[in-house]
């Protein structure tokens, strides 16, 4: 049976209104001077377009964008998280004080596109393994402040988070077996220091292999082993421990490592480096 680590089912609201919360006084600051040009009575309706196919995710942030900065503004959502959009597609359309709709436009767009880029990269590579009884992984390689963020994108986009930080579970790679003086020594100490904590072992070859597994790991990171090392570590595993894939995943060798029966395939690639969907604001 899978050891599970945690999964963000929905984004927590005070994570969501801590990151608004920063965002808006990075890019407000003391008062948006362009928008005050336009007279504080006049109202505004706008539209929010998809210039490119993707996956929506970030509904939440945006609304909070608005809620945050003047309640005036009403919100009617077309899309959902994780609903596949088109090109040309309105997400949603504002209603309120122009103003304020123009203040917040680049805020909450920001939010739209990146976590849609994300949400739509992991969706691509979930599409790619959906005949196997593998599951894709993100990682820690998400921008600073908006782990949360990146890894409800990874949901919304079909694959799964591995550990949310440094807290949840432990992650025993090379300078902590260093350190530690040993893979043995290193999972008995993190057994006594955190008992129920999932303990996972990085290792680089197939000797490793075998220690991870005597120490009882409950999952090992196999990490830039070749194919044929991947198929042999799976037969010799044979359902002692979860097995992880790592290293160098890219689109083009992501289906290969999964027919060689791994658990899991961990990628940074899924939150480091999305584009950004493009999306665009209009007043009508």
């Amino acid at each position: 049976m899978r050891h599970s680590l945690p999964n963000l089912a929905a984004p927590d609201s005070e994570e969501v209104e801590r990151n608004v919360r920063a965002a808006l006084a990075e890019d407000v600051g003391s008062g948006d001077i362009t928008a005050a040009l336009i007279p504080a009575s006049t109202h505004a309706e706008g539209q929010v377009i998809t210039r490119e196919g993707g996956v929506l995710c970030g509904r939440p942030w945006v609304d909070a964008v608005f809620e945050q900065l003047d309640r005036a503004v009403r919100l009617d959502w077309r899309c959902e998280d994780g609903q596949t959009v088109s090109a040309g597609d309105i997400l949603f359309t504002l209603h309120g004080p122009a103003r304020s709709l123009l203040t917040g436009e680049r805020c909450a767009l920001n939010f739209l596109q990146l976590l849609s880029g994300t949400a739509s990269i992991c969706r691509r590579y979930a599409q790619q393994v959906s005949g196997t009884d593998v599951s894709l992984l993100d990682t820690r390689k998400t921008i600073p402040g908006l782990r949360i963020a990146q890894k409800y994108a990874v949901l919304c986009g079909g694959c799964h988070n591995h550990r949310i930080g440094l807290y949840d579970a432990f992650l025993i790679k090379e300078n902590h077996i260093n350190a530690c003086g040993g893979i043995a020594e290193a999972v008995i100490a993190a057994r006594a220091f955190a008992p129920g904590k999932p303990v996972e072992v990085e290792v680089e070859n197939l000797a490793e292999l075998e220690q991870a597994l005597a120490a009882n790991s409950d999952r090992v990171m196999l990490d830039n082993f070749s194919l044929e090392q991947m198929t042999t570590a799976v037969d010799v595993v044979r359902g002692r421990a979860e097995l992880e894939a790592s290293g160098n995943v890219t689109e083009s060798t992501l289906l290969a490592i999964a027919q060689t029966g791994v658990d899991y395939i961990s990628i940074g690639a899924l939150t480091k480096d999305c584009k950004a969907l493009d999306l665009s604001m209009r007043l009508l």
